[in-house]
C-alpha cells in the first residue's frame, strides 16, 4: 500500500505538471503572425514502423547531432551515455568492452563475459546480446532511441528493462561527405569521417570509418615504470550499400569492423576507509601500484554483417534481416588493485621468495615488516585473465506489415536466434579453465494498432519465446602450485542444460488531448530468460543457474509541443515488479560469481524531458529521472565484504551474510538529471560563434546487493563545454572542447573481496575539434 501511494504522488506531480504546461499552451495563438524559431519534428522506429516521437505510446528520449557528438569529443566510448538521458545508467569493470546499461533501476552488475543483461542493444536493426558486441564504437549515428519499459512484444527476450537503439546514417543517391579531426589531453587524437552518394542510378554506399587514440598516462609506483598503462588504440570502419532497383525493393547490405588495443579498467586498492565512502590519501588518479597484471593490457576484434532486404507488395511490406557478428578478444588485470602482502600473522610460504612479502626479521619463518610500503597493499593476490573465443551470433528476422492509411495497421513476423563462445578465465592461483556457452531462441510476434476516431488510437501486441541455453565445462589446466597445497582440484561437471517458454504482451493507448498534447497508457509484460553462469568453475565452485523472471509494468505519460513548438515536455510515471527476479551475486569473503532469484523487485518512479528554444540563439534542453526500487525477498543473502573490512548495514545471519531484502538494486541510481544549454551569436551572413554546455548528475546508487558505509555514492556529476565556430558557407567548424572539465573523481565501482578497491570515472580532458562537410 505505501508503494502505491508513492506511485499515486508521482502521478499526482506528472498531472499538476500537465495542467500547468496546458494553461501556458492555451494562452498561444495557433497560428504565428511570423516564422519563429520551432523545434524539428522527431522520428522513431521503437515500433518497427517510422512514426513521430510525440505520437508513439512508450515512453522515449532521443539523442542526435551536437548533444550526441559532444559526449565523444574526448574519445569517450559508448558508456558517456550514463546519465545523459533520464533514467539510464551505464559502467563497467571491464575497460572499453562489456558494457553494463540499466534502466529505470533494472541491469545486471556480472561481470562475466557471459552476462546476459536487462537492457537490450540494437545497432542498426540487430540485436548485440553478448557484452562485448554491445560495445561497438559510435560513429556517424543519425539517431539513438533510449526506450523504456519491457520491449517484449516486438524485441523478445532479455528487454525487461528497455532498449538502446543506434541507427547510423544510410546511404542515399545524393553526396555528402565529412571529416573530423581532434586532439586533446594525454596524446588523444579522434578521427572520424564518412563519404556516401550514388555509385549508379540504382546503387548508393556510405563508407564510414573511426580511429580513437590516447597515450598511456597512468604510472606503475611499484615497478617505476612511467605512462605504463591508460592508453587505447581503437580503429572501426563500416561499409554500407543500398540496392533500389525500382520503387517496390530495396537491399542494404551492412559490413562493420573493430579492433581494440588498450587497457583494460584501472582497479585502485585502498582508495576507501572503512566505515567512509570518500576517497582517502592512496587514491591518485596518475598512480597505481600493480605487482602482476602486464599493467593491464586488453584488446579485442569484431566484425560483423547484415542484410536488410524490403518488397513493398502495395498494402504491405515484407522485410527480411539476417545477419551475422563475430567477436574474439582478451583482458588481463591486477583485480586486487594492488602489491600483494602477507599478514604477519601468516608464514611465508618455503621456496616463495619475493620483495613485496613481509620481512622474516628474526628468523621464525613469519614476517614481521613489509618489504616495501605501497598505497595499494594487499593480503591477497589476485590477478585473472578472461579470454573470448568463438563467438559467432546469428539473427534472422521476417515481419510482414501492412502500409496504407487505413485505422487499422498490423505487422506480424518471426525471430531466430543463435550464438555460441568459449571463455577461458586464467587465474594466477587455480590456472585456466574453459567454459562453453550455447543459446538458441525462436519467436513468433505480432501486433496492431486502430484509431478509433481521430483522438484516441490503442496498440496491442503479443509474442510467444522459447529460449535453450546450455554450458559446458572444457579443459581445467589447474596451475601446479594450487594442486601442491591443496587449494584446488579438477573436477568434473555435467553438461547444464535449461530451456523455457513464455508471453510476452502489451496494451497502450494513445489519446490527442489537443493537436500538440496527448496523454498515453501502456501496459507490458516481458521476460528475461534463464541464465547459467559458469565463472565459479575457474575457482573451484560449482555452475549456477537462474530461473526466467518476468516484469508486468504500467505506465502513464504526456507528450506535449508547446508554445508555437518551441517546448517540448515529455512526461511519464510507472510501476513495475519483477518476479523471481535475476541477481549477481558477486565478491563477497569467497569472490564467487553466482545467480539468484530473489522473490520479487519492485520498482516505481517517473522521468521527464524537456527541450525548450528559448530564443532565436538560446536552446535548453533538460531531463531527470527519479527510480526507487526494492528487493523482496524475506530470506535471501548474500556475502558482505571479505576479512571485516568494510562496515555492513545489514543484519546478518549466523554465517555472517547479508540479509538483502528491502534493500535497492545495485548500481541502480535513485535520480538522474541532464541539463545542456546552447547559445549563439551571428558572425556575418555565414557564419555563428556558439558556446555548449552539457551537466549530468548521479544520485544515491548502492554499488552491491548489501549496503554498507563504503560501497555507495551520491552526487556524482560531470560537465562538458565546447566553445566553437561554425561557418555555414564554407562547411567547416572549429571548437575548443573539455570534458570532465571540474575534474571531478567520482567512483564508479569496486572490488570487496579483498581489499576497499575502487574503479573511477575517466580524468578531464580539454582539446580542439575541426570538421569539414562536403555536398
Amino acid at each position: 500500500m505505501k508503494t502505491l501511494k508513492k506511485a499515486a504522488i508521482a502521478i499526482s506531480i506528472q498531472t499538476a505538471l500537465l495542467t500547468n504546461v496546458s494553461m501556458v499552451a492555451a494562452q498561444e495563438t495557433d497560428t504565428p503572425t511570423e516564422k519563429q524559431p520551432a523545434l524539428e519534428q522527431i522520428t522513431v522506429t521503437a515500433q518497427k514502423r517510422t512514426q513521430t516521437l510525440q505520437e508513439v505510446p512508450i515512453s522515449i528520449a532521443t539523442l542526435s547531432g551536437e548533444r550526441f557528438n559532444a559526449m565523444f569529443s574526448g574519445g569517450d566510448d559508448i558508456l558517456a551515455l550514463a546519465t545523459r538521458v533520464p533514467g539510464l545508467y551505464a559502467e563497467s569493470s571491464n575497460g572499453r568492452v562489456a558494457p553494463r546499461f540499466y534502466m529505470r533501476g533494472l541491469g545486471n552488475t556480472d561481470f562475466d563475459l557471459a552476462a546476459s543483461q536487462p537492457v537490450s542493444v540494437i545497432m542498426d536493426e540487430v540485436v548485440m546480446e553478448n557484452v562485448v558486441l554491445k560495445s561497438f564504437p559510435l560513429f556517424d549515428v543519425a539517431n539513438v532511441e533510449v526506450i523504456r519499459g519491457p520491449q517484449g512484444t516486438l524485441f523478445g527476450r532479455n528487454t525487461t528493462a528497455g532498449i538502446v537503439k543506434f541507427d547510423t546514417v544510410k546511404p542515399s543517391q545524393s553526396f555528402d561527405a565529412y571529416v573530423k579531426a581532434g586532439y586533446a589531453s594525454y596524446g588523444t587524437i579522434n578521427l572520424e569521417g564518412a563519404v556516401g552518394g550514388a555509385l549508379s542510378d540504382t546503387v548508393s554506399a556510405r563508407l564510414s570509418v573511426l580511429s580513437q587514440d590516447r597515450d598511456d598516462w597512468i604510472d606503475n609506483g611499484y615497478t617505476g615504470e612511467k605512462n605504463a598503462m591508460g592508453g587505447f588504440d581503437e580503429k572501426a570502419a563500416r561499409l554500407q550499400v543500398l540496392f533500389e532497383p525500382n520503387d517496390d525493393f530495396s537491399a542494404l547490405l551492412n559490413i562493420h569492423d573493430r579492433s581494440l588495443d588498450g587497457t583494460s579498467s584501472i582497479f585502485r586498492a585502498n582508495i576507501l576507509s572503512k566505515g567512509s565512502n570518500e576517497l582517502n590519501d592512496s587514491y591518485d588518479r596518475d598512480t597505481v601500484y600493480y605487482d602482476k597484471g602486464d599493467n593491464n593490457p586488453q584488446g579485442y576484434d569484431t566484425t560483423g554483417a547484415s542484410l536488410k532486404v524490403d518488397y513493398d507488395f502495395g498494402d504491405k511490406t515484407i522485410t527480411s534481416i539476417t545477419a551475422i557478428e563475430k567477436a574474439d578478444g582478451y583482458s588481463l588485470g591486477d583485480i586486487n588493485g594492488g602489491v600483494f602482502t602477507l599478514d604477519v600473522n601468516t608464514p611465508v610460504p618455503n621456496g616463495i621468495s619475493s620483495e613485496y612479502f613481509l620481512v622474516d626479521n628474526d628468523g621464525d619463518g613469519v614476517g614481521e615488516t613489509p618489504a616495501l610500503s605501497f598505497p595499494g597493499m594487499s593480503g591477497f593476490d589476485a590477478v585473472t585473465e578472461d579470454q573470448l573465443k568463438n563467438l559467432e551470433q546469428f539473427t534472422q528476422e521476417i515481419r510482414l506489415a501492412s502500409d496504407t492509411d487505413e485505422d487499422l495497421s498490423w505487422q506480424v513476423g518471426a525471430f531466430y536466434f543463435d550464438s555460441s563462445f568459449d571463455v577461458t578465465s586464467i587465474d594466477g592461483f587455480y590456472g585456466a579453465t574453459t567454459v562453453s556457452h550455447a543459446n538458441t531462441t525462436w519467436a513468433v510476434f505480432g501486433q496492431t494498432s486502430y484509431d478509433v476516431n481521430d483522438k484516441l488510437n490503442v496498440t496491442a501486441g503479443i509474442r510467444y519465446t522459447h529460449d535453450e541455453k546450455s554450458l559446458n565445462v572444457g579443459d581445467q589446466n589447474v596451475d601446479g602450485f594450487a594442486l601442491v597445497i591443496g587449494a584446488a582440484s579438477i573436477q568434473d561437471y555435467d553438461p547444464i542444460n535449461v530451456d523455457d517458454g513464455k508471453i510476452s504482451w502489451e496494451l497502450s493507448a494513445n489519446y490527442r488531448v489537443t493537436d500538440k498534447t496527448s496523454l498515453f497508457t501502456r501496459l507490458a509484460r516481458g521476460f528475461r530468460a534463464q541464465t547459467i553462469q559458469g565463472r565459479d568453475v575457474a575457482f573451484e565452485s560449482a555452475p549456477s543457474v537462474a530461473d526466467s523472471e518476468t516484469i508486468d509494468s504500467i505506465e502513464f505519460g504526456v507528450k506535449s509541443d508547446l508554445v508555437d513548438n518551441r517546448l517540448r515536455v515529455n512526461a511519464a510515471v510507472f510501476y513495475y515488479q519483477v518476479n523471481d527476479m535475476q541477481f549477481s551475486a558477486i565478491g563477497g569473503e569467497a569472490n564467487l560469481t553466482q545467480l539468484v532469484n530473489a522473490d520479487k523487485g519492485v520498482g516505481y518512479g517517473f522521468e521527464t524531458d524537456l527541450e525548450w528554444v528559448a530564443t532565436d540563439y538560446l536552446t535548453i534542453t533538460a531531463g531527470y529521472g527519479y527510480n526507487h526500487t526494492e528487493i523482496k525477498d524475506d530470506n535471501l543473502v548474500a556475502a558482505p565484504c571479505g576479512s571485516g573490512m568494510c562496515t555492513p548495514m545489514d543484519p546478518l545471519n549466523a554465517d555472517g551474510r547479508a540479509y538483502i531484502d528491502g534493500n535497492p538494486f545495485p548500481q541502480a541510481p535513485r535520480s538522474t538529471l541532464n541539463v545542456s544549454a546552447r547559445y549563439t551569436v551571428p558572425v556575418g551572413d555565414n557564419g555563428e560563434f556558439y558556446v555548449y554546455t552539457d551537466w549530468a548528475k548521479q544520485g544515491k546508487t548502492n554499488l552491491f546487493l548489501y549496503e554498507s558505509a563504503e560501497f555507495k555514492t551520491d552526487g556524482n556529476y560531470e560537465g562538458g563545454l565546447r566553445i566553437g565556430y561554425e561557418n555555414f558557407e564554407h562547411l567547416y567548424e572549429v571548437a575548443l572542447f573539455g570534458r570532465n572539465i571540474t575534474d571531478e573523481d567520482n567512483l564508479k565501482g569496486a572490488i570487496d573481496f579483498n581489499n576497499l578497491t575502487g574503479i573511477m570515472n575517466e580524468p578531464r580532458v580539454v582539446g580542439i575539434e575541426f570538421k569539414k562537410s562536403f555536398y
